[in-house]
């Protein structure tokens, strides 16, 4: 069955249902009465309510109008999830191609339940790490994201300590040594805002949110904004001392402390399946810009070059009214030095299950 079968309209509206009663009913029960379809023209709205329906109506017009052959709207203005999300940090220095070492954290899981309504949400998530060790996190996190017709919008907040295993060390005889290493931190703040320039076709919001069915394949070019402002502290004083022989270059410790402001750009592209239940997204967003490095770090304070990368997939099956998704999230930092290159990056996984209603 085609998805466009599963709406009643384009805009998500349902024929008015009979009802002796309904116009009888202040407007708030009418509204819960119809499962708080807004724009149900029996509803006798008051004049603050009507202009707060009039202004959401005028938004949703503005910035989230399709062209109706490629994206339709859901139908549906009620949706619950569960969320199981998963990431992971990794570093790496390279001194040279043959002195280097990498980096990896402990896997990082959430498994959190949500109940939308419309663009609101409320949610609970639990930190499966604490709970399976009975520890105190020593981690904290945050996400808001915001994605409509026009363009998308995201802010990230992260702090972590430890847990992280020295994974490879330039021709040291282990491959794989996978040396604890309690010694490292970091805290990040990175947001993004885009513009999608085939945004009447494209959906986004199809892919990562499931408000919204493509029915047809489309791509778009991206342009916008980035930042990212990161302090990351690693010390390797209790390295053994056949490891740090192996890279005679490195530091006892380093503190990076920066500030990046980049131009974005890149092409997202959603391929809809036959029967068009399947819907798999990849986006790529490389940017570059300015660099400041504060005082305070190793480098010291220093003007430079920065270049950044993000990329994203999705894979979607709708079912009439649910739906199920995994979604891989890759976000990359460079920094340059005259001695070393140093990357760092944040993974994750997410798996979502939910039901529109």
């Amino acid at each position: 069955m085609a998805l466009a079968s599963l709406t009643a309209s384009a805009s998500g509206e349902r024929e008015p249902v009979d009802s002796a009663d309904f116009e009888q009913l202040p407007w708030y029960k009418q509204l819960m009465n119809n499962n708080f379809r807004i724009n149900d023209p029996r509803i006798r709205y008051p004049k603050f309510p009507k202009f707060c329906v009039d202004v959401y109506n005028w938004g949703d017009r503005t910035f989230n109008t399709y062209d109706t052959t490629y994206v339709v709207g859901t139908g549906k203005n009620w949706k619950a999830m569960l969320r199981s999300y998963n990431w992971m940090q990794s570093y790496a220095i390279y001194f040279s191609d043959k002195e280097h070492l990498r980096l990896i954290s402990n896997p990082y899981s959430d498994l959190g339940a949500y109940l939308c309504f419309m663009a609101v949400s409320l949610s609970y998530t639990g930190n499966m790490n604490a709970i399976a060790d009975r520890t105190e996190s020593r981690r904290k996190s945050f996400n808001f994201d915001f994605c409509c017709a026009l363009f998308s919008a995201s802010l990230k907040y992260s702090k972590t300590s430890g847990g992280v295993k020295l994974t490879h060390v330039s021709d040291y005889h282990d491959a794989h040594p996978d040396i604890p290493l309690d010694d490292v931190a970091q805290r990040t703040i990175t947001g993004a805002a885009y513009y999608f320039f085939n945004h009447r076709k494209y959906s986004q919001a199809a892919a990562y949110s499931f408000s919204k069915y493509q029915l047809k394949s489309a791509g778009t070019w991206i342009a916008g904004l980035s930042f990212s402002h990161q302090r990351i502290t690693m010390d390797f004083r209790s390295l053994p001392p056949e490891v740090i022989a192996h890279v005679p270059m490195l530091k006892p410790n380093y503190l990076f402390h920066y500030t990046d402001y980049d131009l974005l750009g890149g092409y997202g592209y959603n391929w809809v399946l036959y029967p068009k239940r399947w819907l798999i997204n990849g986006t790529i967003l490389p940017s570059i810009g300015y660099k400041r490095s504060y005082e305070t770090a190793t480098e010291g304070r220093r003007n430079m070059f920065s270049t950044n990368v993000r990329a994203m997939a999705s894979a979607v099956y709708n079912h009439k009214a649910l739906f199920a998704a995994l979604q891989l999230n890759f976000e990359g930092h460079v920094y340059f030095s005259s001695d070393y290159t140093f990357f760092n990056s944040v993974e994750s996984i997410a798996l979502v299950a939910g039901v529109r209603f």
